[in-house]
């Protein structure tokens, strides 16, 4: 009576283990549980400053979960956490006119314009190389070159646990996480 009870609850392990995968494996479940919002102002400034919008939405996933109104420990606003010294300096280099710091930080719209901006400056700065913008969106382009220039980190995601600063590390696998999850779960974005 034992064993039989056992193959049963066994079974049902089983079939409950099954259900689970097939659930978890479904679409629907994975964009409920990798949600995208504000694609319309994720298209328009990943196409204004040809940026991939699933690195701006990974970004702002990493960042903020896309929750407006967000203020960091350190200080950084808004959705896509830009530090208030970043912000003013892409608002001089970019000629964002009208711009304020409550807008960052309360505005989505405003935040991913200059958050995308800041991507595509990065991405000129270490020419594309995406495991390198990403580091210096979270730690600062000043710091990433440091590591470049003292050999610390070769900026290939495969040796990202060579970078010294562990929430670095952890954002970039983070980040590179999120963009591919999105790529998978939104083919046309």
């Amino acid at each position: 009576m034992m064993r039989l009870f056992r193959k049963k609850r066994v079974l049902l392990l089983l079939f409950v283990g099954l259900l689970i995968l097939l659930f978890a494996r479904s679409e629907w479940m994975g964009r409920w549980m990798y949600p995208i919002q504000y694609i319309d102002d994720i298209k328009a400034s990943s196409l204004n400053y040809e940026v991939d919008p699933y690195l701006v939405a990974a970004i702002i996933r990493a960042e903020s979960n896309f929750e407006t109104g967000r203020e960091s420990r350190k200080g950084a606003l808004g959705i896509m956490q830009i530090m208030p010294d970043t912000a003013d300096w892409i608002v001089s280099r970019a000629n964002f006119t009208n711009v304020t710091l409550d807008d960052v930080h309360h505005r989505a719209d405003v935040s991913i314009q200059m958050g995308t901006w800041y991507i595509k400056s990065l991405e000129k700065q270490f020419q594309d190389k995406r495991p390198l913008v990403i580091a210096a969106y979270n730690a600062g382009p000043g710091k990433v070159n440091r590591w470049l220039k003292e050999e610390v980190w070769d900026g290939e995601l495969d040796t990202v646990n060579h970078i010294p600063y562990g929430e670095t590390r952890r954002y970039v696998q983070k980040v590179i996480y999120y963009y591919n999850k999105y790529k998978e779960l939104y083919p046309v974005l």
